[in-house]
């Protein structure tokens, strides 16, 4: 940590005084933005700042000791670099952006999310779009923060020029506009009103992707050891990606053939199918997660991460072993909330590259992502026979209406009509090709 105390002092300093992340971790962010500089020195030709920025993280990606969050953390303090500290758009000779400073709403807006017990990710997210939405606001529509109050106006003219110059996903906006209306509601006190005229990015209804059952079988047939152990959960029990992740020894029932998810999607709890065919390999792959977390102990680690409330009614619990990860990272880590070195959960990323990489291997050209698994357990349970209701339990769906899409997926699986080629062909030599 010495090193790191003293790479780019000034940078730290201004990182401390603006409040833009917990002290604690500030030499990280600095030692960050500190590699990319020495990256870009030795790499001459980058004219724009974000073709350098682009490049280097790119570099990191392909890094495997370094974890999803420490890609995002050397994002944060690159932005945090160019926008805030050196107020720049090119490597060298940069004109000056217009500066502004939002580190008090931000500092409000991220205590206020984490009073609320919202998801690290989801914090990350909201805050990097109020600071596109300042930006946007200060240096587009030229308005000064400090002299007039934000208002729906801006709120709208901003998700509209998503929409139209951005031309971004309805979920894209959509979820800008949720920080927003959070910003506005818990950092400025304000209550957005007239809404009904901005203009939203909409998107029609989509079937989804689904798997046949020799398609599953042909993913795992190319897949093994951990990463097929994944897929087989993924797919037997119909889990987010994060539910997976998040997945803690405690939440495994053998006994009864469930999986207890914990705070899933609107922060509910529900219960889902422990597959019997799985149950002998998670036993043997949890043998060899405990050695690892009894090494992690001995070498003065060994706990893990758990929410606010548990950790102070428990002081001892993040050691113990019904806590510890059911799939854990394969990388000792620090915890950007806290800065405590600790094991976390497997990254989406490496759940990401086990599906990505079976469906290469397999040949199999439809657009398969984790949620694809997902998709293919309700529609194949649908299939067999089980309930819809059930479905929408075991998926955890609060409307009913968002199950059913199901049951359009398995109707045309199941009973599409004959199409005329075929009829017209049916009791004719000819019915494989035309003279």
């Amino acid at each position: 940590m010495d090193k790191l105390e003293q790479t780019l002092p000034d940078f730290q300093k201004f990182l401390i005084e603006g409040k833009f992340v917990p002290e604690k971790n500030v030499p990280f962010y600095a030692y960050w933005v500190s590699k990319f500089l020495s990256f870009s020195n030795n790499n001459e030709g980058f004219g724009r700042l974000e073709e350098g920025i682009g490049t280097f993280i790119e570099m990191l990606n392909n890094d495997k000791n370094i974890a999803d969050w420490q890609i995002q953390q050397a994002q944060t303090a690159l932005k945090i670099y160019v926008d805030d500290f050196s107020n720049g758009n090119r490597l060298t000779g940069l004109p000056k952006k217009e500066a502004f400073d939002c580190s008090d709403i931000i500092h409000k807006i991220r205590t206020s999310m984490r009073i609320k017990h919202y998801a690290y990710k989801t914090e990350r997210s909201y805050i990097d779009w109020i600071k596109r939405f300042y930006h946007y606001t200060i240096n587009v529509k030229r308005k000064d923060t400090k002299k007039e109050q934000l208002n729906s106006d801006d709120v709208k003219d901003y998700l509209g020029f998503l929409a139209v110059k951005q031309n971004v996903a309805a979920s894209t906006q959509n979820q800008a506009f949720n920080a927003l209306l959070f910003l506005f509601r818990e950092g400025l006190n304000i209550e957005l009103k007239d809404l009904a005229q901005t203009v939203r990015a909409k998107r029609g209804p989509k079937l989804p992707v689904v798997l046949s059952l020799k398609e599953v079988k042909e993913i795992f047939e190319h897949s093994r050891d951990k990463n097929l152990l994944i897929l087989q959960i993924l797919y037997g029990s119909g889990l987010r990606l994060m539910e997976l992740a998040r997945l803690r020894v405690q939440d495994i029932d053998f006994d009864f053939n469930l999986i207890y998810v914990r705070s899933g999607k609107g922060d509910k709890d529900r219960t889902t199918i422990l597959p019997e065919y799985v149950k002998s390999n998670l036993l043997d792959h949890l043998e060899r997660v405990k050695s690892l977390h009894q090494e992690d102990i001995v070498a003065g680690y060994g706990q893990v991460y758990l929410p606010d409330a548990i950790e102070r009614k428990y002081p001892g619990a993040a050691s113990e072993w019904k806590w510890q990860y059911v799939f854990p990272s394969a990388n000792i880590s620090v915890d950007p909330r806290g800065g405590k070195i600790r094991r976390h959960h497997i990254s989406e990323k490496s759940i990401q590259n086990a599906v990505r990489g079976a469906v290469n291997k397999a040949g199999i050209i439809k657009h398969v992502t984790v949620h694809t698994m997902r998709h293919s357990f309700a529609t194949h349970l649908l299939m067999s026979g089980v309930n819809i209701r059930e479905i929408q339990d075991l998926l955890g769906h609060k409307n009913l209406e968002t199950t059913m899409v199901y049951t359009h997926v398995m109707r045309d699986m199941a009973s599409a009509p004959r199409s005329p080629l075929d009829k017209l062909y049916e009791n004719n030599q000819e019915r494989k090709g035309v003279r």
